[in-house]
């Protein structure tokens, strides 16, 4: 009998941890650390994906025109606009507050990279994209705004 209500503690007590894990959510809005930006994270089917909310600089200091993706390889995709862009695909939750197998692009250079979402807490996640492995690569720690 003490076993039995043993083993029924340890599966009650190990399914609140994991649902407890895997509270901690990316979806919101967020910002880096130079607040050039700021994102949506947001539900795309069933994974993640971003867009581009607003920019520090929305506009072309050249042109006096909205910012455009100029440096996409994509000619045809050069003139989209870069607010609402999304440049963020196919997050799939991993474990431990970790979406993996994602893409991010970077519409200042126009290159793509394998990109994660790491939640540190509530408010706080590291986004790492790279090549290849990820043991080497860019990392932020982006803050949540809402």
């Amino acid at each position: 009998m003490k076993k039995k209500l043993l083993l029924l503690i340890v599966i009650v007590l190990g399914a609140a941890s994991m649902a407890s894990a895997q509270t901690l959510s990316p979806i919101g809005v967020w910002t880096q650390s130079d607040k050039k930006a700021t994102f949506e994270i947001f539900q795309c089917g069933t994974k993640l994906c971003g867009r581009i909310m607003s920019l520090a600089v929305p506009d072309d200091p050249d042109t006096g025109k909205p910012k455009t993706d100029t440096q996409n390889p994509d000619p045809k995709l050069r003139s989209r606009p870069r607010l609402g862009l999304v440049f963020m695909e196919d997050f799939t939750y991993d474990d431990s507050n970790k979406w993996d197998d994602g893409k991010i692009y970077d519409p200042e250079t126009g290159k793509s990279y394998s990109c994660y979402m790491k939640m540190q807490n509530a408010n706080t996640m590291e986004v790492k994209g790279y090549i290849g492995f990820s043991l080497i690569g860019k990392s932020q720690t982006w803050t949540r705004v809402k």
